[in-house]
């Protein structure tokens, strides 16, 4: 077991899987892949998953060990499968996941060891698909009513959408990310019917007491609200090679500053340069060192004036 003394900087929870594409498998998960590039970020991540005792299960364990990752928090079920999922691609490449139910993962029981990780830690990350089974859903309030800084990456899967149960999360949450059409569907929860953005946003902030919100707009780039700031950054411009795990990246880049307390600018280009480097690459969690990464950074400079120049815009609209 890893020693209790040494605390991870930030937790991720949830599903830990097998993707199976039309080329093969590969590892993945959200919040895995989360986990993985904080850690290419040379940030201390803990990953609390649940895997099958099975042919799949110690394959996973071997990949994870091989991509230099703890594997203490992957608990093994001598009952449960571990996790997979089939994936396709529509038209415009989008992925199209259909989620085997009630494997491994649903079944992730609480540690006292997990439990002081998440205590300790900077950050705690999680998705709302780990809710569909009662016992990692417990498990998981468990854990974010003893986290610092409760992250939700929100992930709306259907048929796995329980509105009470987002709700109560959100409730719990001091930085969510949303895309525009989660963050639509947040609304009919509420019963708020959507104006603009910007109005949209500030009253979920206002409803559930949420500081931070992200919007990830794919091509269009994404915008982090802060109270009541607003900071809108472009997509890098890239080749796209698949957008599996597009916006876990993004996320592993927004955290790596955020926990650190970066300023929002420079947050907001790391998370979008990490996000596009991924989207350029094949699969969620490639093979890559930091070294690249920079490099790819430094060939992709931020355009400030745009930047700027949209952040004017919206600080217009939202102060209407």
């Amino acid at each position: 077991m890893r020693e209790i003394t040494n605390t991870p900087e930030i937790v991720c929870f949830g599903e830990i899987l097998w993707d199976i594409f039309p080329d093969g498998k590969r590892i993945g998960g959200a919040p895995f892949n989360v986990a993985y590039n904080l850690s290419k970020m040379g940030i201390d991540s803990h990953m609390i998953s649940r895997i099958g005792n099975d042919a799949l299960g110690k394959e996973l364990l071997e990949v994870t060990k091989d991509r230099k990752m703890n594997p203490d928090g992957l608990q093994i079920d001598d009952v449960n499968a571990t996790g997979t999922v089939i994936a396709t691609f529509d038209e415009h490449n989008d992925a199209i996941y259909d989620i085997v139910n009630d494997v491994a993962w649903d079944h992730i029981a609480l540690t006292e060891n997990d439990l002081h990780f998440v205590k300790e830690a900077k950050a705690f990350v999680f998705g709302s698909l780990a809710t569909r089974n009662k016992v990692s859903k417990d498990t998981l309030f468990s854990l974010m009513e003893n986290a610092k800084f409760n992250v939700f990456d929100i992930n709306l899967r259907p048929p796995f959408i329980d509105q009470k149960i987002i709700k109560d999360i959100l409730h719990h949450t001091h930085l969510a990310k949303f895309n525009k059409a989660e963050l639509r569907m947040v609304l009919d929860f509420i019963d708020k019917e959507y104006t603009t953005e910007a109005e949209s946003i500030k009253y979920v902030q206002d409803y559930f007491q949420l500081n931070e919100i992200i919007v990830s707009k794919g091509s269009k780039g994404a915008i982090y609200y802060k109270d009541d700031e607003h900071y809108q950054f472009p997509a890098v411009p890239i080749t796209i090679n698949d957008t599996v795990g597009s916006g876990d990246s993004f996320l592993a880049g927004f955290l790596t500053k955020r926990i650190n307390e970066k300023d929002p600018f420079e947050t907001m280009e790391h998370a979008t340069a990490l996000g596009a480097f991924i989207t350029s690459s094949k699969g969620a969690c490639p093979e890559y060192t930091l070294e690249e990464f920079e490099l790819f950074k430094q060939k992709h400079p931020t355009d400030y004036t745009n930047v700027i120049t949209n952040m004017k815009k919206l600080h217009d609209e939202y102060s209407k």
